[in-house]
C-alpha cells in the first residue's frame, strides 16, 4: 500500500508528458514521410518555403522565386494547409484593392 502513491504519480506522469509527446512525434514523422512537390511547408526554423523535389533524408524547398534550398527532411516543422476558397478570397481582395482607395468610400477634399 505504501507504493500506491509513486505508482499513480509515474502513471500521472506517463499519462500527462510521455504519451502526448510520443504522439506529436509520431504525427511529425508521419507528416514528414507524406511530403509531396508544391506541398507548402514551414520549416523548424520559421522560414516558409515550397517543396520543390523529395529524395531519401532530404528535401528541396524553394524559399523565394528561383531560391532553392536542401534541408533536412526533419527540418520541416508544419505543412500549411491553405484551402482554395481562402487563397481565392485573397487574390480576388488583392485585385479589388487600387492603390490610392480608401477603405470607407471615395476619398472627399
Amino acid at each position: 500500500m505504501e507504493f500506491l502513491p509513486l505508482v499513480g504519480i509515474v502513471l500521472l506522469f506517463w499519462l500527462f508528458i510521455i504519451r502526448p509527446q510520443s504522439r506529436r512525434q509520431k504525427e511529425l514523422r508521419s507528416m514528414q514521410s507524406s511530403l509531396s512537390v508544391d506541398d507548402e511547408v514551414m520549416l523548424t526554423s520559421g522560414v516558409y518555403a515550397t517543396v520543390r523535389a523529395i529524395e531519401e533524408d532530404h528535401v528541396k524547398v524553394e524559399i523565394a522565386e528561383g531560391v532553392v534550398i536542401k534541408v533536412a527532411r526533419g527540418a520541416v516543422g508544419n505543412k500549411i494547409q491553405q484551402h482554395e476558397d481562402e487563397a481565392e478570397a485573397e487574390h480576388a481582395e488583392a485585385e479589388n484593392e487600387k492603390p490610392g482607395d480608401v477603405a470607407n468610400g471615395s476619398e472627399e477634399n
